[in-house]
């Protein structure tokens, strides 16, 4: 099937992408008639339904980072990426049933709230710009592979955009409801575009796997089994010096950075604080979860056979990584039915969802965590929702003009791996400043402060102090690589926060009140009880590793592995859904998260 053409570009492509992007801004605009309080405005009122807690947490997860980039990886690397999603479930597991109970608990606004109060105003603070921080670097990069991937589509439409032109319209498209709704206007687009983004990603995926040349999923594993075990693709595990995606980093830092992305993250964290009970918050996690385990399948899937047919259709043609996605759009997708369209739709719908929940939120560490704490502390509503509205039109436009600045929109590379990688220099202290705060009461202000200080100057050096070592140790190289692996480098620095965090503390003076703020003494949840889990969940790792070993060693088939691994996953619900009763596993949340876990295993086996 050729590429697009001016002839073929249907108009009702045009009429389905234009149309989508003005029904997302007149949702933005109808929900944002009734914000008038800074609660309504940052927090949706607390009146978020599970469906608008899963949506808005997906929609602004799986943004155009995702959703082209993770294709492109599997486009270039493989099914590894799928670490990136199976992974993430985990630290779900942790943000329902750990970290959420006492966010909701204490009522706060802001993460960094939680730190203030279990450390001090120092942590929070830290935690508000280093956020904001991640946010802008994040946003920059939303509109670089988003301008970039419009402009590819659109070309043949006889509307084409440049760069530049891009970029603009993204952030007018994104200020125009977002600015003016607050929470609730980017949760019910976030809903509206998880749709659109599952319907595209689906679609393509769809025409892709049945061309002749993949032959369906069937015939893309079939394809890939035959190559050299080195070139195969469809393998979770790479191996432990690769170095973009190496086992052992995926099964550590990559970790970490889950439990930053998913348990501490104001971003994420946002949408279920706004939920109108506990309940709806789990199950909208949850839900969230379930979509999470797609991905894999339509997306990095997707990449792996997209490689399969360009290598097959496109012999004379070098495709960039971030281009993969536009390119094999315009290549499988048939023309003059309005898929075009729709697929274009979904794929601006994720840029919009991922950008316009950034920014809510960064305006929301702004305007409380700075600007009430520090600078107007007696601030009324009528104060606090105009500077809400300023902050978000500042970050969309100053991250506009750093897209426009920093980024080449011809570069190859991993966009993706790039921004992670970005981001992990500064997320391990907080991870163990919450982590810390929430299960020892011991943790102190100080150890809080130093650990999230001193995380990104480790970072850095350890990067350096790994090129000397292994300069000299051929033996060091074979296992690690000759380049540190950025999650070797994550992982590497939360040993070293955790220990600077522990002997801080152990020095400081306790603090009996602030040491109340953790999750013993506000979730309910008796210690014996927490330990008893604890203990479960440690059994299960370590029965599952050795699991691994076994697979390894071809001593079980991965598949055999895969369903032992899956039922073992769900045993640690069993005591809460036996008290529960059977009858009432279809409406308990912890059935559903025992199901996702189950699941989660028995991929992480089925692809050893």
């Amino acid at each position: 099937m050729p590429a697009t053409s001016a002839s073929s570009f249907a108009v009702a492509d045009l009429v389905l992408f234009f149309g989508s992007l003005l029904a997302v801004m007149a949702i933005g605009l109808q929900a944002s008639r009734r914000e008038k309080t800074s609660e309504e405005f940052f927090l949706a009122g607390r009146s978020v339904r599970w469906w608008g807690v899963a949506g808005s947490i997906f929609g602004s997860n799986i943004s155009a980072n995702h959703l082209v980039g993770m294709l492109g990886i599997g486009y270039s690397i493989g099914f590894a990426q799928s670490h990136f999603e199976l992974g993430a479930i985990a630290a779900l597991m942790l943000l329902a049933y750990g970290f959420l109970p006492v966010y909701r608990k204490l009522g706060v606004f802001t993460l960094s709230d939680y730190l203030g109060r279990r450390y001090d105003g120092r942590s929070q603070s830290l935690y508000a710009v280093i956020l904001i921080l991640v946010a802008v670097v994040q946003l920059t990069g939303g509109f670089y592979i988003g301008s970039r991937s419009l402009g590819s589509l659109l070309e043949g439409s006889g509307i084409e955009l440049s760069y530049a032109q891009g970029i603009i319209a993204l952030a007018l498209i994104t200020a125009t409801y977002t600015i003016v709704g607050g929470l609730k206007a980017v949760i019910y687009t976030d809903v509206m575009q998880s749709v659109l983004l599952l319907a595209a990603g689906i679609a393509v995926a769809v025409f892709t796997f049945a061309q002749p040349e993949v032959g369906g999923w069937s015939g893309m594993m079939t394809a890939d089994a035959a190559r050299p075990l080195a070139e195969q693709k469809m393998h979770l595990y790479l191996p432990s010096n690769h170095p973009d995606l190496p086992w052992s980093g995926a099964l550590s830092g990559l970790l970490i950075l889950h439990l930053f992305y998913w348990g501490t993250n104001q971003t994420i964290v946002q949408r279920a604080l706004a939920a109108r009970s506990d309940q709806e918050a789990r199950v909208g996690i949850v839900v969230a979860g379930f979509g999470k385990l797609l991905i894999p399948f339509f997306a990095i899937g997707g990449g792996v056979a997209a490689a399969q047919l360009f290598s097959a259709r496109l012999t004379h043609t070098v495709i960039e990584p971030d281009a993969a996605m536009p390119e094999l759009i315009k290549l499988v997708v048939p023309m003059g039915y309005g898929l075009f369209g729709l697929i274009m739709a979904g794929l601006i719908g994720a840029i919009l969802s991922s950008i316009d929940s950034l920014v809510n939120s960064a305006s929301t560490l702004v305007t409380f965590d700075l600007y009430k704490k520090y600078i107007n502390p007696e601030a009324t509503d009528r104060q606090l929702l105009p500077l809400g509205r300023w902050v978000i039109a500042i970050l969309i436009g100053g991250s506009a003009v750093l897209a426009l600045a920093t980024y080449d929109p011809t570069g190859g590379g991993n966009f993706f791996l790039r921004v992670s990688s970005q981001a992990g220099h500064f997320t391990p202290g907080l991870v163990v400043a919450f982590a810390l705060g929430m299960f020892w009461r011991r943790a102190a202000a100080a150890g809080s402060f130093w650990s999230i200080v001193l995380g990104p100057v480790f970072s850095l050096l350890v990067v350096k102090v790994y090129a000397i070592a292994a300069s000299s140790s051929a033996g060091l190289t074979s296992l690690l690589g000759t380049d540190l692996n950025f999650l070797h480098r994550v992982m590497a620095t939360v040993v070293f926060c955790v220990v600077v965090h522990v002997l801080v503390s152990r020095r400081s003076t306790l603090d009996t009140e602030r040491a109340s703020h953790t999750f013993v003494a506000l979730s309910g949840v008796e210690p014996q009880v927490l330990i008893a889990t604890l203990r479960n969940v440690a059994i299960l790792l370590i029965g599952l590793l050795l699991l691994g070993l076994v697979v390894d060693r071809g001593a079980m088939s991965p598949l055999a592995a895969a369903v032992i691994g899956g039922v073992a996953a769900g045993c640690p619900f069993v005591p809460a859904l036996r008290r529960a009763g059977p009858a009432r596993w279809l409406w308990d949340d912890r059935f559903w998260s025992a199901t996702l876990c189950s699941a989660t295993v028995f991929l992480l086996f089925r692809f050893f």
